[in-house]
Parts: C-alpha cells; sequence; structure tokens
C-alpha cells in the first residue's frame, strides 16, 4: 500500500513527549496498584486504557476525551495508483552537481542528470518506476531512468 513506517528518537520531546507522558501515567497508576496475577493485571492495564480514553478529559483537547477528539477527525487512508495512466509532473532545477532529487516509495531519490545540465529547468514526468526528464523551455528530452527504490543514486538508462 506504500506505507512506510518512520520511528522517532527516543528522548526528544517534540517526536516522542506525548507517548513517554503517557508512559508516565501509565507507571504511576501501575505502582499504586497490587497485581497477584496475569488476569489481574489485564484488568488494570484495560481499566487505565478506558478511563484514559473514554472518561479523562484533557486540556490540550478544550476539556474532551482523546477517543472524541480521535473520532472527530478524519482518517487519513494509504494511497493506491489506480489504472496505468497515473503520473506526476515534477518542475525543478538541475544543482550544481548535476542532479535532482524526487520522492518515490516514500524515499528520496537522487537523479543524475549530467554536470552538463547545470541549472536547467526541467520537467520530470514520474509514471510508476519509468521517469523522463525533458528541459522546461524546449522539451527535449535529457534522460531516462527505471528508479530503483532500494538505491539512493540513480543512474540515467542506456
Amino acid at each position: 500500500l506504500g506505507i512506510t513506517q518512520k520511528n522517532g528518537k527516543p528522548f526528544k520531546p517534540t517526536t516522542q513527549g506525548k507517548i513517554e507522558r503517557l508512559w508516565q501515567t501509565l507507571k504511576r497508576y501501575l505502582d499504586a496498584c497490587t497485581i497477584d496475577s496475569v488476569d489481574e493485571l489485564q484488568a488494570v492495564l484495560d481499566a487505565f486504557r478506558d478511563h484514559y480514553n473514554d472518561v479523562r478529559p484533557h486540556r490540550s483537547l478544550n476539556r474532551a476525551t482523546p477517543a472524541t477528539a480521535y473520532t472527530r477527525i478524519p482518517k487519513a487512508h494509504p494511497t493506491s495508483v489506480t489504472g496505468t495512466d497515473t503520473w506526476r509532473v515534477r518542475y525543478d532545477t538541475v544543482d550544481a552537481d548535476g542532479k535532482i532529487t524526487i520522492r518515490h516509495g516514500g524515499r528520496l531519490l537522487h537523479l543524475g542528470i549530467g554536470r552538463a545540465h547545470t541549472r536547467t529547468e526541467i520537467i520530470a514526468l514520474i509514471h510508476d518506476r519509468d521517469t523522463t526528464i525533458i528541459t522546461a523551455d524546449t522539451g527535449h528530452t535529457l534522460a531516462t531512468f527505471t528508479l530503483d527504490p532500494s538505491r539512493g543514486y540513480q543512474r540515467k538508462n542506456g
């Protein structure tokens, strides 16, 4: 489905703060409980989850519960390419090293156009893994590529 997992770095509050705060609250809750079996632990965890998500109002959510806030927001779904007529068009300028960068399959790929074309304004025509680079002013083909998502740098075909 074109989904790529990305993990945040530990101890980075901008990416991990919310989940680290949840773990802290859960640890304090469990420390206050007396648990003698796995079944009791599961019951305590279920009660915590229900209270945390469905009962406890949250300041950052205008006193709404997390479950209420979650259900209000439209959910993202994986996008899928349907049919063979889907093309991406990208306008760019070849950098000083003769490359452009495109995103494909959740990765940044660097396409080697050639230093002779430095600062040339181009149009990248991307169809699945096939990419054609043409000049923006004349439409002359500069390079074609068959993208290999396992490699960061892409060489021209032929």
